[in-house]
């Protein structure tokens, strides 16, 4: 019995001890997940976008015609002027003193011309009768004419005198909003001592835009002809977006392309006009012009992070029906705003990896699910784009 109970005890430890050796049966990872898109060919709008700085589609700059102190400023800084408004007054009286002595002057060298008019008639009669010699009648002649140049010139003088009174009502030149007065009451202005405010037109509004010497090319070479190059300018719609990320309600149109480019920047700029109604916009605001070039047809376009770059040759990682990945060289074109064009490599349904490139590796499976592109995936950033 007690060697029954050994051999029962026995066996009962060893069971436990190949049952507590046993591990448990190890299971596969799943396959790494990553996000792919379908290429596709399809007409892709080329949108640019470029940093802008708004301006007044008018700045005049006021500045006081004569010399005199300034006795009254009769707008209110910051106000909606029309042409014509009263925005500082010159202390006019030493230029009406000098328009009175104008006119005085005027009217004695008229009363003299009537005289002079008068000898001269007369001379020329007794010449005829050989009553006088010829230099007595050269006399009167030449005595009458300087008259007449006197009363000219005295005329001038009243049209200078009355305009420089006129000077002393500075008004606004244009319809505009008046900025901020740079002299008082009291300050003696003049010429040359700068202006002394600005009135801007700001609706319409301009905002002005630079573009690179390359884009610039690239456009004229797209557009050789110049009829063709305006008519197609003038069938852009420009959008405005603000400082703060939302878009100006208003489309702009295309105005004026610089004479030049400049010499340190190598950039030409060009005005793009917006309605402006209520004044909302103002000089000096920053933004951002947004507009579609024109259409790319039939182009196969991927993103920008789908694709790696090595030592100047491309890859992209394709994943094949089975969800294998494997790594194709493909060979570039444009850039379409966050997207990349494909020329070469790729063939409509191919599933390109868009993120997760790490985890696809050749051979390797995966999981696939699609990716979604950004709303503004097809802009062209201005400091990225090459085209124009």
């Amino acid at each position: 019995m007690r060697r029954i109970v050994l051999v029962g005890a026995t066996l009962i430890c060893g069971s436990l001890f190949v049952g507590c050796s046993r591990k448990p049966a190890q299971t596969a990872p799943p396959p790494p997940e990553v996000l792919v898109t379908t290429v596709t060919p399809q007409d892709v709008p080329r949108v640019l976008e470029r940093v802008a700085t708004l301006d007044g589609f008018i700045n005049a700059n006021i500045n006081a015609q004569v010399q005199g102190y300034i006795i009254s400023r009769d707008y209110k800084e910051g106000s909606v002027m029309k042409k014509g408004d009263l925005l500082f007054q010159i202390d006019p009286r030493p230029f009406q003193a000098a328009a009175a002595q104008a006119k005085g002057a005027l009217a004695r060298d008229k009363a003299n011309q009537v005289k002079a008019d008068a000898d001269e008639k007369r001379a020329l009669d007794l010449f005829k009768k050989k009553v006088i010699s010829d230099q007595e009648r050269d006399t009167a002649i030449a005595a009458a004419g300087s008259s007449r140049a006197n009363v000219e010139a005295d005329e001038a003088a009243v049209q200078q005198a009355e305009l420089n009174l006129g000077y002393t009502k500075v008004i606004a030149p244009i319809d505009g909003m008046a900025g901020f007065a740079n002299s008082q009451v009291g300050d003696l202005v003049g010429p040359t001592t700068g202006p002394l405010t600005t009135v801007s037109q700001i609706d319409p509004i301009k905002a002005v835009v630079t573009a690179g010497e390359g884009p610039f090319t690239d456009f004229v070479s797209r557009h050789p002809d110049a009829t063709e190059r305006n008519a197609y300018i003038k069938t852009l719609n420009f959008d405005l977006i603000l400082g703060n990320g939302e878009m100006y309600p208003h489309k702009g149109k295309f105005y004026a392309l610089d004479r030049s480019l400049d010499p340190r920047t190598g950039s030409i700029r060009y005005y793009v006009t917006f309605p402006n109604p209520g004044n909302i916009l103002r000089p000096g605001q920053f933004g951002k012009v947004r507009f579609v070039a024109d259409m790319k047809k039939g182009a196969m376009v991927i993103p920008q992070e789908a694709v790696n770059e090595l030592q100047g040759n491309f890859q992209v990682a394709v994943v094949d029906e089975n969800n294998k990945v494997s790594i194709r060289p493909v060979k570039m074109g444009e850039r379409i705003g966050a997207m990349w064009e494909v020329t070469e490599g790729l063939k409509p349904g191919d599933k390109v990896v868009v993120q997760g490139l790490q985890k696809a590796r050749e051979g390797s499976t995966v999981t696939v699910k699609d990716w979604t592109p950004p709303a503004d995936a097809l802009v062209s950033k201005a400091d990225q784009e090459k085209k124009p």
